[in-house]
């Protein structure tokens, strides 16, 4: 279970500026006048830079609509927030830790019943009810965790209480646990959610034809001008592009890997994606991309594939419902959907690394 995805809010430095270049490289710039080319913005949010283009002439609609959805970031980001603050979501796992009634918003209604289905799909490897392991790993902060890994003792503590999403009782707005262990955090699937949600705030605003990407994680729809929208898809040891590929109208790539958020100890590399089951960190998957219609969905698969490793990932992607998925694995193979590689390039370097998988028949 990825523990520190908040809303971005752990993405490193690094990953903002390798977005951003790739994004540059990637989606050229249009021609003026008064045909429509490609406008631009950027916003900072979520602790990382999230840019934005459009292929329109209505330049200054589309900056009202990026100042907008700046607004409704802003909001995402106080109310969502999983340790700082008194949003929504603290005050929630505040009433859920005494156990009390608490009335939540839509939106959080939404993200909240999102969050059982896929943990049911998953059978339980996306966990967001896991919060205090997230925490007790160090990764509710915006720095990396520094210092030695909980006992384990403290992690057996947390597991032995299986604090889990199937556990919220959902009674209209109301939402109550029995289980004072039950923490939420959203941060697994909240960024897909949102991107999700801006490219939905564009197309209303007479904008179709845009794509939103925070750090490499993104959602589009339309294309660009006379072409297709064309993404690349980064080595996750590395600075460059492991793949490209061509998005087909209203879509997300959605990408979880255990190379950026950790705890560094003697040596040791504790990766931030967390197993529920066990409590301690995943080794198997170096990093998972998903392909979707659905950010939230696509969001939460990548880390629930990267649970799940090399020995169930074909079976839990079919029960959630995703079939075009890549993982890179720790020994830096390359695993593919058939539905994945029908459209995915894998760049020459990387070719020989290819392996086919086909989801398991349920």
């Amino acid at each position: 279970m990825n523990g520190c995805e908040n809303m971005l809010l752990c993405k490193s430095a690094k990953r903002v500026i390798w977005g951003w270049c790739l994004f540059v490289a990637i989606l050229c710039l249009g021609g003026c006048g008064d045909r429509p080319s490609e406008h631009r913005s950027s916003l900072y949010v979520f602790g990382t830079l999230v840019e934005i283009s459009a292929f329109t002439q209505e330049d200054s609609a589309f900056q009202a609509a990026v100042d907008e959805l700046d607004r409704e970031f802003q909001a995402m980001h106080r109310e969502w927030h999983a340790w700082k603050g008194e949003g929504e979501l603290v005050r929630l796992n505040r009433a859920l830790a005494r156990s009390e009634p608490f009335s939540v918003s839509q939106d959080m209604l939404d993200l909240l019943e999102r969050g059982k289905r896929y943990t049911e799909q998953s059978e339980g490897l996306f966990n967001p009810a896991m919060g205090r392991l997230f925490g007790l790993w160090g990764f509710h902060q915006d720095e990396l965790p520094e210092g030695a890994p909980p006992a384990d003792s403290e992690i057996a503590e947390i597991v032995t209480a299986a604090p889990t999403m199937a556990e919220l009782q959902i009674e209209g707005s109301i939402i109550r646990v029995d289980n004072p262990q039950v923490e939420i955090d959203l941060g697994a699937y909240a960024k897909g959610y949102a991107l999700n949600r801006a490219v939905e705030h564009f197309r209303a605003a007479g904008f179709p034809h845009v794509i939103v990407n925070a750090g490499g994680d993104l959602c589009a729809a339309g294309r660009h001008g006379e072409r297709p929208w064309r993404i690349g898809v980064r080595h996750p040891r590395g600075t460059g592009v492991i793949a490209s590929l061509v998005l087909n109208g209203q879509e997300c790539v959605l990408t979880s890997g255990n190379y950026e958020r950790y705890l560094a100890h003697q040596g040791i590399r504790y990766s931030h994606i967390l197993d529920p089951r066990t409590g301690y960190p995943v080794k198997q998957i170096t990093s998972v991309t998903v392909i979707h219609r659905d950010g939230a969905l696509a969001d939460a698969a990548a880390t629930a594939l990267s649970v799940a490793g090399t020995a169930e990932w074909q079976r839990i992607a079919r029960q959630m419902g995703v079939d075009q998925v890549m993982l890179v694995d720790e020994t830096g193979q390359v695993l593919l959907t058939p539905a994945m590689q029908a459209r995915i390039q894998i760049e020459s370097e990387f070719r020989d690394k290819v392996v086919v998988k086909p989801l398991i028949q349920l």
